[in-house]
């Protein structure tokens, strides 16, 4: 009888519920984990709070942190942590998909619409094929990358111990999720200088933020621009301009080398490792880096953000509707209406939620410069992970605004609003009025 009446609560439940429960379902189980001493080091302790902000940072794939995670887990806190970056990454509904797939059971039409809703897929066709590529391309990207950092390591690290450093660090990268578990909790500062270790990670950081559908576009189609969905083309055009242009200005506006540029521009849309201290950065290079943070990676990806998609929707609307043919139309299509309302939608409260969580922590803790307040609330909105070095400092009012921040920004900012937001169609129709704008 009790199993029935959770059944029909479960199905009664929206789409968006369903998202916003799991997830939070699966941070407050990884922070009992985590909080527990069975997790932790000999002699170390963590407060609830502090569990909780690590729990929710790796399940939003965000990678922020209050305590270094290297000298704070032992291996099962480890896997613990890794474990929880997986589900992130992939979301919790693939995952349970995958588990249904495996077990053999019948995949119901509430499972199939939350997998919709999860990946922000179009329609419904394909689905279980679709799920399928996902996980082929996830662990199998994860295990050549695990490989590759592996034989790079063993130059640090004895055999054993480089391994686990590189499985963990394919799992974070790919995920974009910016976690390591090297002892000196300075990331990969280190290493800058190591171009096979920061070329491996780029890779996997691009690959993973490049969206899913999008690699099987170009997979199916052979890398053929003229056959790849507009999705795709769009997706692929943002991230070589982002890329590029990102790396330029790091290199002209810092002190850091050509590689160290580059890993910087690969790492501020959604991955939060560093090879450079943010310190050392110039007012003109952090308002880059806070740009970069806030448009992320593509969507249908690891990565957070408003993605590349959205930013390109918003830039396109902006100057056609200054020209005079007004025609939204890019690669030989015309984009329909409700993209553009979309991207508005998504720009607002993205803004939204970065502002009010500033003024926040600002409140909260106003000893801290606002430049350094701005760079942790969008790190944590965009799910990137990147830190001036204030979030071990931060008060545990501020703790909770950041770990709000990671979860509306991994959930979605419009999920969210699904949720608050709710009443019943109007019966009546007004008519229009237009007002003056600008």
């Amino acid at each position: 009888m009790v199993f029935r009446r959770i059944q029909k609560w479960f199905f009664n439940l929206t789409p968006a519920k369903v998202l916003v429960l799991g997830f939070a379902s699966v941070i407050l189980i990884g922070a009992i984990l985590l909080w527990l001493p069975i997790s932790l080091m000999p002699g170390v302790k963590l407060t609830f709070i502090q569990a909780l902000f690590e729990a929710t940072s790796a399940v939003c794939v965000t990678g922020l942190t209050v305590i270094v995670p290297g000298t704070t887990f032992n291996l099962f806190g480890r896997i613990v942590m890794a474990v929880l970056i997986q589900i992130g990454g992939m979301g919790i509904v693939l995952l349970t998909l995958g588990f249904l797939l495996v077990a053999g059971s019948r995949i119901g039409f509430k499972t199939r619409s939350l997998f919709v809703q999860a990946q922000n897929l179009a329609g419904y066709g394909g689905l279980i094929q679709i799920a399928k590529y996902i996980f082929l391309i996830t662990f199998g990207i994860e295990a050549i990358g695990a490989l590759l950092l592996w034989l790079i390591l063993m130059k640090y690290f004895d055999p054993l111990r480089a391994l686990g450093h590189a499985a963990f660090l394919s799992v974070s990268a790919f995920n974009n999720a910016g976690f390591d578990v090297f002892t000196g909790g300075d990331s990969l500062i280190p290493y800058a200088n190591d171009f096979g270790l920061i070329m491996v990670i780029s890779a996997l950081v691009i690959i993973g933020g490049f969206g899913f559908i999008a690699m099987m576009d170009l997979i199916r189609n052979h890398f053929r621009w003229s056959k790849l969905l507009l999705t795709t083309k769009v997706a692929s055009f943002m991230t070589i301009l982002l890329l590029a242009l990102g790396t330029i200005l790091f290199k002209l506006l810092t002190e850091q080398t050509w590689l160290e540029a580059w890993f910087q521009s690969v790492i501020t849309r959604t991955a939060g490792f560093a090879s450079y201290p943010l310190s050392g950065f110039s007012s003109g290079a952090l308002l880059v880096f806070i740009v970069l943070m806030f448009i992320g990676a593509s969507p249908n990806s690891t990565g957070g953000g408003i993605k590349t998609t959205t930013a390109f929707a918003i830039s396109l609307k902006a100057f056609s509707s200054s020209a005079a043919h007004d025609e939204d139309s890019v690669f030989y299509r015309r984009l329909p209406e409700i993209c553009f309302t979309k991207a508005s939608t998504v720009l607002y409260f993205g803004l939204s939620t970065v502002l009010v969580g500033t003024i926040l922590v600002c409140a909260f803790d106003p000893q801290f410069a606002l430049g350094d307040v701005l760079v942790e609330v969008t790190s944590a909105f965009a799910t990137v992970g990147s830190s001036m070095g204030i979030t071990p400092s931060l008060s545990p009012a501020s703790e909770l605004v950041i770990i709000l921040t990671m979860f509306i920004g991994r959930v979605g900012t419009v999920t969210i609003v699904n949720l608050l937001v709710t009443g019943q169609e109007p019966k009546a129709h007004y008519s229009e009025e237009s007002i003056l704008i600008g």
